[in-house]
């Protein structure tokens, strides 16, 4: 990992625009921060659901690994910018809009200035208080999300954030990384000699055929920017695009290979580690993963290999 001080005054144009594309990417950059006002605080709260409540497509039976809420504030020059990862499969209309209020309340911004991501695994539950309401009209109350549950979690993101916004350390320098995740994404439709979908390759490809297919067009670089204080690395986000499923419905709530891959490396670094994902569109593990449950820990050694080496 390359590493540009705040206050160089012609950082190297390749490691800051690679930074300002993540940055902005998220529509969260300020250009006029100092190195003296540069502050990171990060916060990180359990977003488990109790049992019971819907998770993507099953009521919870209980918790295999742990879900978590986990962001990063970044106080500047400007308003403050508050970047959010979610171990839940989505969070949409009234969510997003209660998510962001409420944190921007917290951390003293206004809600344009804070991105609530999900990583869309699907052992994990959703949040659209939009969708809740109209749920709740139609006699189909917690069908699609338990709201009582989802709005705990934003108070306990919120107090977290304003400890972290209060206790925010400066920072001298942010690093630049970048790595080659191998045998993890794969496209998942494939095309035949007319240009139509002759295959769907999904999350679990039980047939070998199709597993053999070509990779198909990915983007196979995990990115990955750090804030650091001098030598005291302060926070981690990383970036990689692939639809984040093993195998699921099992009842049991888990942040499935991503999830493994972020918390083997913060535990490992002891760096607080926020992993950015996504649904991942046309792409998925579908070539590498015959749906056997060995293939979660082996995809999330893959990530974590690749976090590693951005890393170093």
């Amino acid at each position: 990992m390359t590493q540009s001080t705040i206050n160089d005054p012609a950082p190297h144009p390749t490691r800051f625009s690679i930074f300002l594309l993540l940055t902005c990417g998220l529509g969260m950059w300020t250009t006029s921060t100092s190195a003296t006002e540069l502050r990171v605080g990060v916060f990180d709260v359990d977003a488990s659901p109790p049992v019971g409540s819907p998770l993507a497509y099953d009521p919870t039976q209980g918790v295999e690994t742990p879900l978590s809420l986990r962001g990063i504030v970044i106080l500047g020059a400007d308003q403050p910018i508050v970047l959010c990862a979610v171990d839940w499969i989505g969070i949409g209309n009234g969510g997003q809009t209660i998510f962001r209020s409420r944190l921007a309340s917290a951390a003293g911004t206004i809600p344009a200035r804070v991105a609530v991501h999900a990583l869309h695994q699907h052992d994990a539950p959703k949040c659209d208080f939009d969708v809740d309401q109209l749920l709740y009209e139609s006699d189909f109350p917690n069908e699609g999300s338990n709201p009582v549950f989802a709005r705990q979690v934003i108070r306990r993101a919120a107090d977290a954030l304003r400890v972290a916004t209060t206790s925010a350390q400066p920072v001298s320098h942010i690093g630049i990384g970048m790595a080659e995740i191998e045998k993890v994404a794969s496209n998942r439709r494939i095309l035949g000699p007319d240009g139509n979908v002759k295959f769907t390759r999904w999350t679990k490809t039980v047939d070998a055929a199709i597993r053999a297919m070509p990779v198909g067009t990915i983007d196979p670089k995990l990115r990955m920017v750090s804030f650091w204080n001098g030598s005291q690395p302060l926070a981690v986000l990383s970036y990689y695009a692939t639809h984040p499923q093993s195998y699921y419905r099992t009842g049991l709530a888990n942040p499935d290979f991503p999830g493994l891959a972020r918390n083997a490396r913060q535990i490992t670094t002891g760096v607080p580690h926020i992993h950015f994902n996504g649904a991942g569109g046309n792409i998925g593990a579908g070539k590498w993963n015959d749906g056997a449950h060995k293939n979660r820990q082996i995809l999330a050694d893959r990530v974590a290999s690749g976090m590693k080496q951005a890393w170093e």
